[in-house]
């Protein structure tokens, strides 16, 4: 059980807030672990394909894993910044950057690792001081592989979520939404309990503790409290669970993005990046960008004549779209 002890302070700095750093770190664990999320199912090609970039793999040995211990270094979550949306990642990326050599010395090898055998390209970043630039450097790049075109989808339940709790403070207090987040959470007169199968105790003197709605942990509760500057609690977000008894299969647009899953349904026939460009209304180098990751994870082929480069879909991403024709 994990208890968080909030003084008056600190209870009137609660705040709500998405987490895009949680949501990509636990979409690179479920691609990591081979597993599937119980609502929106598999993570996709291009989560798996963005294992085999050297930082991103760095950053996936230090998630938790089936069997082994839970924790995964919290300098990986950092709690989301007061700062406009659209700069939230940005801002949570460079505090990973920015996480002092000792903080990441404990975190990696006495809370995820217990002491005992680290990974050796984890080893050698946390010796040579480089792990929390690579960790940074990994969660760009997973970013930019599986999570960015995707993300404003994504980013609608949770803030969705934020609005109609946002009411429920306005109208009951602070304390009914601590207590209504999840059943795992209670609130009794000043602490918040957290039931998981470890014991923590932490105490918030003038502190702010992020609540952050989660997609991609759900339906678990995510609890970042053992360091009050960093606090934050993943809860699921509301409206999700909903679809969780409706057999569903998963569409490539949630595989791969609904502008790669546009370009790969357009490649029947060939054709360069100045055609989609112009068919999809996206800038050159956007498409360029996509049909990288495409080509990449073996879904379309090149084919070069003369000066120019056409692209078209390969069997693989002809199997992925059930034989349909392209636009």
């Amino acid at each position: 059980m994990i208890h968080a002890h909030l003084d008056s302070e600190s209870l009137g700095r609660v705040r709500l807030a998405p987490s895009p750093a949680l949501e990509a770190v636990w979409w690179l664990r479920y691609a990591y672990t081979g597993g599937r999320h119980p609502v929106l199912g598999d993570p996709g090609a291009a989560a798996r394909w963005s294992l085999r970039h050297p930082d991103v793999a760095l950053v996936a040995r230090c998630l938790s894993v089936p069997g082994g211990p839970t924790y995964m270094p919290d300098l990986l979550t950092p709690k989301p910044p007061l700062v406009p949306a659209a700069r939230a990642f940005t801002e949570q990326v460079e505090a990973v950057d920015a996480t002092p050599p000792e903080t990441v010395a404990r975190q990696v090898y006495e809370e995820r690792f217990l002491g005992g055998p680290v990974p050796a390209d984890v080893r050698t970043a946390v010796e040579d001081g480089t792990f929390a630039e690579r960790a940074a450097s990994g969660l760009r790049q997973f970013w930019l592989d599986a999570v960015a075109d995707g993300w404003s989808a994504l980013r609608a339940p949770l803030e969705a979520d934020v609005a109609a709790r946002a009411t429920d403070i306005a109208t009951y207090g602070v304390g009914h939404l601590l207590r209504s987040l999840h059943p795992d959470v209670s609130w009794d007169g000043g602490r918040l309990s957290i039931r998981k199968n470890y014991v923590e105790s932490a105490h918030f003197h003038g502190a702010e503790l992020v609540l952050a709605p989660t997609a991609a942990c759900w339906p678990h509760v995510s609890a970042q409290v053992a360091e009050p500057g960093n606090a934050v609690l993943g809860y699921p977000a509301a409206g999700l669970g909903s679809a969780a008894d409706r057999p569903r299969r998963p569409g490539v647009g949630r595989l791969l993005g609904r502008s790669r899953a546009a370009l790969l349904g357009d490649l029947a026939a060939p054709r360069t990046t100045g055609e989609l460009a112009a068919r999809h209304r996206l800038a050159p180098a956007t498409v360029s960008y996509h049909l990288g990751v495409l080509y990449r994870t073996g879904l379309v082929l090149k084919e070069r004549d003369r000066q120019v480069v056409r692209y078209r879909r390969s069997a693989e991403g002809d199997a992925l779209l059930d034989g349909r024709p392209g636009g």
